[in-house]
């Protein structure tokens, strides 16, 4: 009889005639979740009634014990605003507001600063001209 030879898979999980992919995996996403998925989920724990069925259900669903404790911290609140992922990042600056209507402020005063200084230049050497022309016409007429 001839024996077949078994091939027993590596550590890995794969044979060893099998190689890995070379593939390099994109950058992970975090994943979000909405709160009605947070509230089916949350639903769905609290009417497993054997034992072994919580555990079941959040292997099956890829999911962590904390976070439905977490979940149900929030539910609990009874805020389903705090059931909806939170915006990552800096939070912006709630004088934001303030600080650009003063700066938009800033600008035009300075514009209008400026149109006042060339009034006021150009009314110096209109000044100037008609105090040299009242004394060429004083002048000229003695």
């Amino acid at each position: 009889m001839s024996e077949k030879k078994q091939v027993v898979p590596g550590r890995n999980g794969m044979t060893p005639s099998e190689k890995p992919s070379p593939e390099v995996v994109p950058k992970a996403q975090r994943r979000r979740f909405n709160a009605g998925y947070k509230l089916r989920i949350l639903s769905e724990v609290d009417s497993c009634e054997k034992r072994g069925d919580v555990g079941a259900l959040l292997r099956r669903e890829g999911l962590y014990s904390s976070l439905v404790s977490d979940w149900r911290k929030q539910r609990d609140e009874g805020s389903l605003e705090a059931l909806t992922p939170k915006k990552r990042g800096p939070k912006p600056n709630p004088e934001a507001k303030k600080i650009a209507k003063l700066e938009q402020e800033v600008v035009r005063l300075r514009r209008e600063l400026n149109q006042a200084q060339t009034i006021i230049a150009v009314q110096k050497k209109l000044a100037d001209l008609l105090k040299s022309f009242e004394e060429d016409e004083t002048g000229a007429s003695s």
